[in-house]
């Protein structure tokens, strides 16, 4: 998400630096507040730009003296558009930046977007297109597990090198997938031990839209429930993307009465599904909701008085108090608007762009294989949820917060991981 190259921004400005950064504030409408490159990355850049393109492409990809060609692949249209068009503007923020500071080896970064429609196979297709013909340098994309399933093989084949944002069921590792969301068992296991203990739950009702992500974290979330909490599964039921009737479902939860509905439904059904549930009175007053699915994205089409005082498990929320959160928002509403939102996905796709020239910089190199091997260890320092690390495992080290959902669409955090929590994405006794 990030923030600025391998450490983030700079803490220590000098007046001259502050000087050309009002400058470029100027110069550039609609961003705000342009980080300062680290002294470290100053160096890398500066080695770099001396540098022929051909000692730092070495196979061939879309790189010139003067730029770098990346992909943008997400569903710009479909019923994960409302999800997945927060990632589009943060990686897009990130990019603008790191332009805005002098690019990525001397080289301004140059984006493809493909629209991968809400639909697997046209992701796949536009996957092959990026790496193929446009011979990208990078990709940030995807969404759904379902999409970036459909695309690995692609990668893996052409040796691509894709910047995935969403938090996940876990149970892959590729060389060529760089995972800035959470995996499972920091996400799902947290959130349901502090459900567990926080609010008494005992019994619960697992929901999930019908494809990978939603029936594995489910299938994780049983074991840990029936296996390791000794609780209680009431009820399991899953729906099409894009399923608006949830009446039968309702009526179902009314029968089983959980304590708590474990809730993983996606994209524009999340809207029917709330709304729904206020009007059969399943209000947060009477029923203790947990989500893993639902952002202040989603929010913005459910309604924050249809979602109030339900929670979420996640790792960001735009409420975050910090210093490096407050510069972030502030960016992103300058360039999207005020009334604009962020969620877990849209603050993870903004690391995308960041962790990868944090990587490139360390390489010294656009070379796929010389930028996987730089990324195990990188940290960002001044992430806008902290601080995170790359994990060998390609996934990150990050804490994993709960959020209690508002009237005005926001959520306010009332518990966190006291540290950063390890990915694990094969964890033992939940496969």
């Amino acid at each position: 998400m990030r923030d600025k190259n391998e450490n983030g921004p700079s803490p220590a400005v000098s007046s001259e630096d502050r000087a050309v950064s009002l400058n470029r504030r100027r110069l550039m409408q609609g961003l705000a507040a342009l980080p300062a490159l680290p002294l470290a990355g100053m160096a890398a850049q500066a080695h770099g730009a001396n540098l022929p393109t051909s000692a730092i492409n070495t196979t061939k990809l879309a790189v010139t003296d003067t730029e770098v060609t990346v992909g943008q692949l997400h569903s710009a249209t479909g019923t994960m558009a409302i999800s997945e068009t927060g990632s589009i503007q943060a990686e897009q923020l990130a990019i603008d930046q790191i332009n805005a500071a002098g690019g990525i080896l001397g080289r301004k970064i140059k984006v493809i977007k493909e629209d991968g429609a809400s639909d697997w196979p046209t992701f796949a297709e536009k996957s092959k297109k990026l790496l193929v013909n446009d011979r990208v340098a990078a990709v940030f994309g995807c969404w759904t597990s379902a999409s970036r399933k459909a695309v690995l093989p692609v990668f893996e084949k052409e040796n691509g090198l894709l910047y995935y944002p969403t938090f996940y069921e876990g149970l892959e590792q590729s060389k060529n997938v760089i995972y800035t969301g959470q995996e499972a068992t920091q996400q799902i296991i947290w959130g349901l031990d502090w459900a567990a203990r926080q609010k008494n739950a005992k019994s619960f009702f697992l929901i999930g839209s019908d494809y990978i992500w939603p029936r594995t974290s489910n299938k994780i979330a049983r074991k840990h429930i029936e296996n390791f909490q000794k609780l209680k599964v009431v009820g399991e039921e899953y729906y099409p993307l894009g399923h608006t009737n949830f009446n039968s479902l309702i009526n179902k939860i009314k029968v089983a009465k959980p304590d708590c509905i474990y809730a993983i439904v996606v994209g524009g059904s999340n809207v029917a599904f709330y709304k729904q549930l206020k009007a059969a009175g399943i209000t947060a007053d009477k029923q203790f909701l947990l989500t893993i699915s639902v952002t202040e994205d989603e929010v913005l089409g459910i309604g924050g008085d249809n979602i109030a005082g339900f929670y979420a498990a996640m790792k960001y929320f735009q409420s975050l108090d910090n210093p490096n959160n407050k510069q972030f928002v502030d960016a992103f509403k300058a360039k999207f608007g005020a009334k604009s939102v962020i969620g877990d996905v849209t603050q993870a796709a903004y690391l995308g762009p960041w962790l990868w020239k944090a990587a490139v910089e360390k390489a010294g190199s656009f070379d796929i294989d010389k930028v996987v091997a730089a990324s195990p260890g990188i940290e960002l320092k001044s992430a806008p949820e902290g601080y995170v690390k790359v994990d060998p495992n390609h996934h990150l080290w990050s804490k994993t917060r709960v959020g209690l959902a508002q009237l005005d669409g926001q959520f306010k955090v009332v518990a966190e991981s006291p540290q950063l929590i390890p990915p694990n994405p094969f964890p033992k006794g939940y496969q």
